[in-house]
């Protein structure tokens, strides 16, 4: 349901997951690694970061419709978050495997981290949401 402020959480990380699609992870002056042939580092380097990003983004989107299976939807944003920071976490090391020379990080770094706070966020909401109906089927 997308009325519920996890969905809106959820939507955010999607797209900071797709987002990486347009923002590079880093650059560089000069293409002196298999990485920074371009000049830039993106995803379309790693076909390991692609994986995680296709997976992050296609979990995300749809554990907005799984509203009734609190439980299911637990599960999705826990792997949600696990593909954040395993993308993260790979291009971090992708990143440190080249040697010292003039790169900047970018603004594709954040977006995983993003992903990642936002699925806690929806973490945090559905908990919530699992207690108030647990709450009430308790009254009945």
């Amino acid at each position: 349901m997308i009325q519920r402020i996890q969905s809106f959480f959820l939507l955010i990380a999607s797209a900071g997951f797709w987002g990486l699609f347009a923002l590079p992870f880093g650059s560089s002056k000069s293409g002196f690694s298999p990485l920074y042939e371009d000049q830039l580092f993106d995803i379309n380097d790693n076909t390991g970061l692609i994986a995680l990003v296709c997976l992050g983004g296609i979990l995300s989107l749809v554990t907005i419709g799984l509203y009734k299976n609190r439980p299911l939807q637990k599960k999705l944003v826990y792997l949600t978050i696990a593909a954040g920071i395993g993308l993260l976490a790979g291009a971090i090391y992708l990143n440190l495997l080249i040697p010292e020379g003039d790169t900047q990080y970018g603004a594709g770094m954040i977006m995983p981290i993003l992903s990642v706070i936002m699925g806690i966020a929806a973490m945090k909401f559905i908990s919530k949401d699992d207690k108030l109906v647990r709450s009430m089927d308790r009254l009945r």
